[in-house]
């Protein structure tokens, strides 16, 4: 994906891209002049060059990722030159009918030279894939062809061709295929890597999900793994912050939630786990702004410090209580306390991450006014994974609740917060809310955890075992002992993974599945979009006057679509091939041209006309904009996450710096 000629070709910093489209709010509801740009006009400086563009589009440049080997000379067909690491991305600035490529590290006239065009693959979009962790699933395998690849894929018993394959391999009969995913999980947010995603294809099979063909090169961005040394495996740490609703009837919970922490304390406080674990709790409660003597919208009771001994903890929960007087309505704002959770807790050295959130009530959608954070799950879910901390939900399935008709709903927010690929959702209801059954579901949790520890520090877990209470055996209990199991094997594997460096398999051209080749529900490959700062600031841009707009057009919202076709037209830098296509438009995804385009996602926003835009009403309409705002605020936290930034064309310039944005985080 490269970036567009209206909003882009500017060197701007994300950060203040983003500040510009989330401040002010109030003064984005009175409508501005028509005319008026939202981001300002860049005129190109005379005499600059850009890239090719791809063939049939108006607006998105040629790039190519370089085989190893190539060479990179000063003229066509010239000798010598300078050896380009490979698989190394170039923009394509000339195409020499003699077989060379003009190539450069930007889209601004970066030229750098030349490479013979029998050494470079077209990328037409910057989609790549990245391994999810393979516990509980099947590796992924790379074939030569995608004939061998198909085979795979549509044979009649998936799990007895995946033994034989597998065994194949062991006793070095590789056949068809040419690589394996490695056993340890390569964490693309700690040893970054390419996988491009060349071309897609759905795969129909006749029963079950339908998975997808890719295409893919392999580029790791590391060296060879390197085994660890046998103690290097004991600096595992891990932590459970509880998030936890301190409103108006939460106590018994508070409380079960104060004894589990106290007992597992006193239960490791004389073993060596002392110095591989800690807790930490977050409460929260609601809006100042109705009801000031809440006191508090969130707080941060306690911290996973490993500077402080383990019993400190202890010293700070006495004073979690109940909230005096009652919020407004039965839906609440768990979203703030996980926030606060999130941003506010040093997870730094910490390999084992978990947030448990406790509530019996529904999230608050972004749009609501009194929303602390506007973001939405799948806001608050993005954050969470960029941060490798792996939420939970127990959920109070208590009569209050049913009476008010909100587990439903309450189940769906949380059973998506809480994906967690092979072990499934994390999403634990407690029936009736039963304090008795909520206090062993929180025993498994912390023992599932401690048992993680205990097996990957190999510190031994029989004193902590012989001091446990007589476990409860009820099916939410058995079940969080199931999962629990499967996200410690994937912590193993991540953790070992990161202390050997383990990097992607080195092939170059492959075919592979996306999906677990036995349960095809189960993605083996997630699908993300390296969008570069350049890139991430025009959409920030787009989304903005989309948000303008919309909040200023409130009261005529029948000149929605007008007010937008302006408005993109002022940034358009005079560009009559893009002006044409802003007067065109027949919807929101229309307007922001090629930007998108040939993305395997579905779009509500994109697909919006004028006419839509008016039979959803206000509520609808209110709804669409606060899921942009969602949008924004998460592209904030992509621009903090600094690790995640990545220089793929090696050109050393900040606009094309690029993140790897996961494919449902897009608008």
């Amino acid at each position: 994906m490269t970036q567009r000629r209206g909003i882009g070709r500017r060197e701007v910093l994300l950060g203040a891209a983003l500040a510009g489209a989330l401040g002010g709010r109030e003064a984005a509801s009175a409508a501005p002049p028509a005319s008026s740009p939202a981001v300002p006009p860049v005129v190109p400086a005379r005499g600059d060059r850009h890239p090719l563009l791809i063939p049939g589009k108006r607006s998105l440049f040629q790039r190519v990722i370089v085989r190893p080997g190539t060479m990179l000379v000063s003229r066509p067909g010239g000798s010598g030159g300078e050896n380009v690491p490979g698989f190394s991305v170039f923009y394509v600035y000339a195409r020499d009918p003699s077989g060379w490529l003009e190539v450069g590290t930007g889209s601004a006239g970066q030229t750098k030279g030349w490479i013979a065009a029998d050494k470079a693959i077209d990328w037409r979009h910057a989609m790549i894939g990245a391994f999810t962790n393979p516990a509980g699933r099947q590796p992924v395998l790379f074939f030569k062809d995608a004939e061998a690849a198909k085979r795979m894929i549509l044979a009649p018993d998936p799990a007895a061709a995946m033994t034989r394959a597998r065994q194949d391999l062991a006793a070095g009969h590789a056949g068809a295929i040419v690589a394996r995913e490695p056993e340890q999980f390569v964490d693309i947010s700690r040893s970054f890597y390419l996988l491009p995603i060349l071309s897609a294809e759905l795969i129909e099979r006749e029963s079950g999900a339908s998975p997808r063909l890719v295409e893919v090169i392999s580029a790791p961005d590391a060296p060879p793994a390197t085994p660890a040394p046998a103690d290097a495996l004991r600096d595992f740490k891990a932590a459970v912050v509880f998030v936890i609703d301190t409103t108006l009837s939460m106590q018994p919970y508070i409380d079960a939630t104060r004894e589990a922490v106290r007992s597992f304390v006193g239960r490791i406080s004389h073993t060596a786990l002392k110095d591989k674990f800690r807790f930490g709790i977050v409460a929260y409660r609601d809006s100042l702004e109705d009801t000031p003597a809440l006191e508090y919208p969130t707080r941060v009771y306690a911290r996973p410090d490993f500077r402080q001994p383990a019993d400190a903890v202890l010293r700070t929960i006495g004073d979690i209580q109940q909230a005096r007087v009652s919020s407004q309505g039965f839906d609440e704002d768990p979203i703030g306390g996980l926030n606060t959770a999130i941003s506010d807790i040093d997870w730094n050295g910490l390999s084992g991450r978990y947030v448990v959130l406790i509530t019996d009530a529904a999230a608050r959608p972004a749009n609501h006014p009194h929303s602390l954070t506007h973001l939405g799950i799948p806001e608050i879910r993005q954050e969470a994974l960029a941060h490798q901390i792996t939420p939970m939900a127990m959920h109070l399935l208590t009569p209050e609740g049913a009476r008010a008709h909100d587990h439903e709903r309450a189940q769906a927010q949380y059973q998506a917060l809480t994906e967690a690929g092979a072990a499934g959702s994390l999403y634990f209801p407690v029936p009736d809310g039963s304090p008795a059954q909520f206090h062993a579901a929180v025993d498994a949790v912390v023992t599932g955890v401690l048992q993680q520890v205990s097996q990957i520090t190999h510190v031994p877990l029989a004193e902590l075992q012989q001091a446990a209470p007589p476990a409860a055996d009820t099916p939410l209990v058995r079940r969080i002992r199931e999962q629990m199991q499967v996200l410690a094997e994937a912590a193993r594997l991540a953790y070992v993974g990161r202390v050997e460096q383990t990097r992607a398999p080195d092939v170059a051209r492959s075919w592979t599945c996306d999906r677990d080749l036995v349960h095809a529900e189960v993605a083996a490959l997630s699908v993300r979009v390296l969008l570069t700062r350049n890139q991430l600031s025009d959409l920030a841009g787009a989304l903005k006057i989309i948000l303008d707009k919309g909040l200023a057009g409130r009261t005529t919202p029948e000149t929605f679509f007008d007010q937008l076709r302006i408005a993109f037209a002022a940034v358009g830098s005079g560009d009559a091939q893009r002006l044409a296509q802003i007067a065109q438009a027949s919807n929101i995804g229309g307007l922001l041209g090629e930007y998108l385009d040939g993305l395997p996602y579905k779009s509500q926003l994109l697909d919006i006309g004028q006419e839509d835009w008016l039979a959803m009403g206000s509520i609808g309409q209110r709804n669409i904009l606060n899921d942009v705002e969602s949008r924004l605020r998460l592209y904030q936290a992509f621009e903090q996450q600094t690790d995640l930034w990545r220089d793929i064309t090696h050109g050393g310039h900040a606009g094309e710096m690029a993140y790897p944005v996961p494919i449902e985080a897009l608008p």
